[in-house]
């Protein structure tokens, strides 16, 4: 019996219509299913119909007749072009000793201090000889047990012998002081933040294509707000914190002004029968182990509440174990990310909205306070401290008393119209070339025109009027009348740059700038100075004219007496 007239054209459409969306041995199947139906001559008619071999349909009618279960793949295993790792033995050893030149290769790889992205890799191994695409490497990485990896934050470096033990120790006074209901609070100070339109890292919700605009890099600008530093009071049992927003010196000092500032507000209406506060820090910092100051003002804190103040220190290099980095600081970040902190005031209440899903409540307050630097602690006021070490190390566990002590105050700064206490002899006037009165008057003018030009530069580069009090910052190393005297000695008496620099104990860079600085200033009261008869080379030589000069001055009182 032949093939029916039409079928050619019936098979045609149908195959037209179901065959592209079929894998290669779904074809095949299909095609043989309908030459089976068709009898003799069926393998022929669907061949042409479909366009094939008719060996390609008389393979498919085989795989019917043998009764073979679905492969779940298109072709059997084995099939198509052979992967270029089988064919090139060498590859994969390339690729290894490439990605791992300490292990496997050469030391001085190419890549060795280049990015390992797959498409050098693939680069690298095409020169060796290797010809291989970007893809084919990242799969053959990924079989040998690679993968994208960023740096891990777990070499602490050498580890303190005692390091577990004063976690322990940590641990049960937190225990002891929680059980008697006095209050446990960890504290630490976070990282400066710029204030202004600054980048912050992290992503939130935005239209696409409208991010927020920051500054295109994070110089701070003269005249803005400036940096905040926010230090942070974290109660453990409450799950409550407060974050000071300080805008000066992250010292100690401020960290206790802090603490006091959350006691004031939170801590003595939490626990009113306290009569102890234990305080878990880090070993470094403004809170550090070895921070005199610190020691000074918790005393102070101590004094003042009437509470006995412990405070155990973390290890050095174990920071991160202190409860306040993940339990308050790490959430502060996660709310500001990729908000720019424009203003004091978005700081602040962006701490203040800081919260998670255990219920952390934080308030936050600015500090707009002055905090000096360079306070010094002598060994005495140290000692005179109702400090109590604890028996196991006393560096890191200690307790202050609430007892009155010795106040220890800043040093005040030296005079800026006077002479270095051990420069005054140099007031003479063999130096000077003057008498004490015109000295005096000498000395007043240039400290008032110093004074202007200064306040003037200084609002320039600020852009505003200055907003701390005068003499809050770092002291100058040389007074104004030290570096007049230097002009002298130099123009006057011809004493070289090197001798002043060790005369004034300072660099050959710094006596050359502030003898630079004090020539205009005379220069701008028409005063300068005439070389002296003699010249000198030497300190002693210096001092030798200077007694001489007294000399002859007790001869002539003498003689007129």
């Amino acid at each position: 019996m032949g093939i029916p007239e039409g079928t050619h054209e019936l098979l045609t459409a149908k195959f037209q219509a179901v065959l592209p969306h079929l894998d290669e041995r779904q074809r095949r199947l299909v095609m043989a299913a309908e030459a089976r139906s068709l009898g003799h001559g069926g393998i022929r008619a669907v061949a042409r119909a479909a366009g094939v071999r008719e060996g390609t349909v008389s393979r498919g009618v085989s795989e019917l007749e043998g009764g073979e279960p679905p492969l779940g793949r298109a072709r059997r295993p084995g099939g198509g072009r052979k992967r270029v790792a089988d064919m090139d033995p060498g590859l994969r050893p390339a690729l290894l000793a490439l990605v791992e030149p300490d292990l496997r290769g050469d030391p001085t790889s190419p890549l060795r201090w280049t990015t390992k992205s797959t498409r050098h890799l693939a680069a690298e191994l095409t020169l060796q000889g290797h010809r291989v695409g970007a893809d084919t490497v990242g799969d053959l990485l990924r079989e040998e047990g690679f993968s994208l990896q960023g740096n891990s934050r777990v070499l602490e470096g050498t580890d303190h012998p005692d390091r577990d033990a004063q976690f322990r120790y940590i641990n049960d006074q937190v225990k002891a002081h929680q059980a008697s209901g006095d209050p446990v609070v960890s504290v630490d100070a976070k990282k400066k933040e710029q204030v202004g339109q600054y980048h912050q890292a992290g992503r939130e919700w935005q239209r696409r294509g409208e991010p927020v605009k920051v500054r295109s890099h994070d110089f701070l600008e003269y005249g803005g707000a400036g940096q905040v530093i926010p230090y942070g009071v974290y109660d453990l049992a409450m799950n409550t914190g407060w974050v000071s927003v300080g805008t000066d010196h992250s010292t100690a000092q401020f960290a206790v002004a802090s603490i006091r500032r959350w006691w004031q507000a939170v801590g003595q209406d939490t626990y009113p029968h306290a009569r102890r506060l234990l305080i878990t820090a880090d070993a470094g910092g403004s809170n550090g182990y070895r921070t005199r100051a610190w020691k000074v003002e918790l005393a102070r804190l101590a004094s003042d509440t009437g509470l006995e103040i412990t405070v155990c220190h973390f290890p050095p290099g174990t920071s991160k174990w202190n409860r306040i980095e993940h339990r308050l600081f790490s959430h502060i970040t996660m709310t500001w990310r990729g908000r720019p902190l424009t203003s004091h005031e978005v700081v602040v209440n962006t701490i203040a909205a800081t919260t998670t899903r255990t219920g952390l409540k934080v308030r936050a307050e600015l500090d707009s306070g002055s905090y000096p630097i360079g306070v010094q602690v002598s060994d005495a006021q140290l000692d005179a401290l109702p400090l109590r070490s604890h028996d196991w190390h006393g560096n890191w566990n200690y307790t202050l008393l609430p007892q009155a002590f010795e106040q220890v105050t800043a040093p005040a700064a030296k005079p800026f119209d006077q002479a270095s206490q051990e420069h005054a002899w140099l007031c003479h006037p063999s130096v000077t070339g003057m008498r004490p009165v015109e000295w005096a008057a000498l000395v007043r003018a240039l400290g008032a025109l110093h004074e202007d030009q200064r306040e003037a530069r200084l609002q320039r580069r600020r852009g505003h009027e200055r907003k701390k009090l005068p003499g809050s910052g770092r002291p100058p190393t040389l007074t104004l009348v030290d570096r007049v005297l230097a002009v002298l000695l130099r123009d006057r008496l011809g004493m070289t740059l090197t001798t002043l620099a060790e005369l004034f104990h300072v660099r050959y860079e710094t006596i050359g700038l502030r003898i630079r600085q004090a020539r205009e200033l005379l220069e701008l009261l028409g005063k300068q100075p005439q070389p002296a008869p003699a010249r000198l080379t030497t300190v002693a030589d210096l001092r030798a004219l200077v007694a001489r000069s007294d000399n002859a001055a007790n001869q002539e009182i003498k003689m007129a007496s």
